[in-house]
């Protein structure tokens, strides 16, 4: 993935994580709704984002698990 998605997946989840710290404190019922309806949009966006990102690969299913061989050697 290029660094735009991979940074918007990191900024989703230190965003919720940090939503879920704050829903915890006292802090008022209108800014953790904001906060979580804002929260939504960027988890939909980071799922829209990841799935039409342009990433390839050379690997397929016959590479299997590269650091530990399960069965296969």
């Amino acid at each position: 993935m290029k660094n735009s998605a991979m940074f918007l997946v990191l900024f989703t989840t230190v965003f919720l994580l940090v939503l879920t710290a704050l829903a915890f404190a006292k802090i008022g019922f209108s800014w953790v709704f904001v906060l979580t309806v804002i929260g939504q949009l960027l988890l939909v966006l980071m799922v829209y984002k990841v799935l039409r990102d342009h990433y390839t690969t050379n690997k397929t299913f016959e590479d299997f698990y590269e650091d530990y061989p399960i069965g296969r050697e």
